[in-house]
């Protein structure tokens, strides 16, 4: 039943049901899905080269995202404080959302605005744009975490990325459309993609006004160190920040520098990058949904191991490559699709781990130090690898046949990294394994043979055909 809620700022309103809400969820994840790829697209790397941006520019333009993770820090003792935290939220986002309204506007009204400096404009919206995300992003996860039932969330989460990995694939090739068909000019172009990107991003932001809130729990701690150092003392917690600050040093080695890759070295069209983005998407789409069912079955750490194993899986296809733009665009398509795949799968594992496993009480300073710290290692990382190759910029080798560029040394490394930590997250300590064995063993007495076999090869050391009766192999003996 909808409910009379009285901390609005313009008095009592009604809010939606749950499930009105939870469609609101899916709705606005959407539309901030779409808001995303439009303003970070390989279009704002190819915006960005017309302006005179290099690889240094481009490693900060692609360390933003994650190097102003702190800002999540910031809005975590915020929380502290706080007895509601939508009208924050709320007004924070909507002044995100319109941050990139400048790079609407200038071009058709200003037309020669952002010559000379206009990359550092550009890095500056974009720090803008981060910064407040990263201190809207806590609140809004403590606020689902808070407000979302537990059980079924995964499930749920993974519902809500099938739509966002449609929206994701839709808006890029729209985006692609323009590019290709429009006539515009770049700068008119990409203006015209934050203008859509705007309006995507406010409607967002509103849908969420009838969304229920549950009150902030009361921290046990007044002090503002206390809060702060509560994740790290905990050391089921402490184990994910260890993996994800791993994590995000090992992809951001490489990560940032793909579409300059691909639009620099291998010649690929700008029209063709964001084709290629869009079509990864749907990969991603085609699989979210039984990625979320996954985690809701077997837990947050198998899905986790799962994903990661085949993560270095682009970096290595990146290095085969040949710089031949038709032949790459083929090659990477069911690369990349997989490889979105495996980022939907990481990302509700992350996010399901985060909102599961967070308490009440102190859940925004727990998801902040989640993601926060991790975050800020990757941006490092990526400022870091965004030097080395403007100062490598023009080295090259030829080894047994290979021609070996700055991007190929890049690519390795991180592919290397990759491997490392895949081999990391099998012997890290993980809270709640049992839950996997025993989610293994009930589903092989109910003869659910297909996600008993993915239970066993997940990687948790489960003998199924021991928990109770045999399961029939998925491929006969003789096949192969």
């Amino acid at each position: 039943m909808p409910r009379i809620q009285n901390n609005m700022l313009f008095g009592p309103k009604k809010m939606w049901s749950l499930i009105g809400a939870k469609r609101a969820v899916v709705v606005g994840g959407s539309l901030a899905m779409a808001y995303t790829q439009l303003t970070t697209s390989p279009a704002t790397t190819e915006f960005a080269r017309s302006l005179g941006a290099d690889g240094l520019h481009i490693g900060i333009l692609g360390a933003l995202p994650t190097g102003l993770f702190f800002m999540q820090f910031v809005a975590a003792m915020l929380v502290s404080h706080l007895r509601y935290r939508r009208w924050v939220w709320i007004g924070v986002s909507l002044a995100q959302r319109v941050s990139f309204l400048p790079l609407a506007l200038v071009p058709f009204v200003w037309p020669h605005a952002l010559h000379g400096n206009g990359v550092w404009v550009l890095i500056g919206l974009t720090a803008a744009n981060h910064a407040l995300l990263h201190f809207s992003s806590p609140l809004w996860l403590s606020w689902m975490g808070d407000y979302l039932p537990h059980r079924g969330l995964s499930r749920f989460w993974g519902v809500r990325h099938l739509w966002q990995q449609w929206s994701a694939a839709a808006a890029l090739c729209v985006a692609a459309l323009v590019f290709w068909r429009s006539g515009l000019e770049m700068r008119h172009a990409y203006g015209l993609l934050m203008a859509v990107a705007t309006v995507l991003g406010v409607a967002d932001v509103l849908l969420f006004l009838k969304v229920d809130e549950p009150p902030v729990g009361a921290s046990g701690s007044p002090s503002y160190r206390a809060i702060l150092i509560a994740p790290f003392r905990d050391p089921q917690f402490r184990t994910f920040i260890e993996y994800a600050c791993f994590w995000h040093f090992a992809a951001m080695v490489g990560a940032p520098f793909i579409g300059m890759y691909l639009l620099e070295y291998v010649g690929m069209s700008l029209f063709s990058v964001l084709l290629l983005w869009g079509l990864s998407w749907i990969g991603g789409a085609l699989m979210a949904g039984r990625l979320g069912a996954i985690a809701e079955e077997f837990g947050h750490r198998p899905l986790l191991i799962l994903c990661t194993t085949l993560k270095a899986v682009n970096m290595l296809a990146l290095l085969l490559t040949p710089a031949n733009p038709t032949v790459a665009f083929w090659v990477l398509v069911p690369v990349l699709m997989m490889d979105a795949q495996l980022n939907a799968g990481i990302n509700i594992a992350n996010q399901g781990f985060l909102l599961k496993h967070s308490p009440r009480e102190n859940r925004t300073m727990f998801i902040a130090a989640g993601t926060a710290l991790a975050g800020m290692v990757g941006g490092v990382t990526a400022v870091a690898a965004g030097f080395c190759l403007t100062r490598a910029a023009g080295w090259s080798v030829q080894w047994a046949g290979w021609h070996i560029s700055h991007f190929h040394v890049v690519f390795a490394i991180s592919a290397a990294l990759r491997h490392v930590m895949h081999q990391l997250i099998f012997e890290q300590p993980w809270p709640f394994r049992w839950r996997t064995r025993r989610r293994a063993a009930s589903l092989a007495e109910t003869k659910f043979a297909a996600d008993a076999v993915v239970a066993e090869t997940l990687g948790e050391m489960v003998d199924v055909k021991r928990a109770a009766k045999p399961v029939t192999p998925l491929v006969s003996e003789s096949a192969g």
